[in-house]
């Protein structure tokens, strides 16, 4: 049988290490230019980063987010929810320009104008 493969496959004696990214549903309690306070099914480690995806409005963002705090917020039969504060991280000016603007049309839609 033929190898198609474009690199040769090297196998690893012992152990590496490796982490595998998955998006996970969160709520989203508040949200500022800086951050925001999620809650979620899992918990979430001190200075972790992650990649969030946010739905602002009609714009979509992946941005990157560091845990500054986390706790559990409620238990409810076998379902615990955790809480937690993320700071936004390298924010790039069009991340930024939209999380402002959404921002902006909550506040406006609020106050009536």
């Amino acid at each position: 049988m033929d190898d198609k493969r474009d690199a040769e496959r090297i196998p690893i004696l012992g152990e590496l290490q490796g982490e595998m990214m998955v998006f996970q549903p969160m709520l989203i309690k508040e949200v500022s230019r800086g951050g925001v306070t999620v809650e979620t099914q899992f918990p979430l480690h001190l200075n972790s980063l992650h990649e969030l995806r946010l739905t602002l409005g009609g714009k979509s963002v992946v941005l990157k987010g560091r845990v500054v705090h986390s706790r559990i917020s409620d238990v409810d039969q076998d379902i615990v929810t955790y809480r937690s504060g993320m700071e936004f991280v390298d924010l790039s000016e069009r991340v930024m320009s939209a999380i402002q603007e959404f921002l902006a049309a909550v506040k406006s839609n609020r106050s009536g104008v």
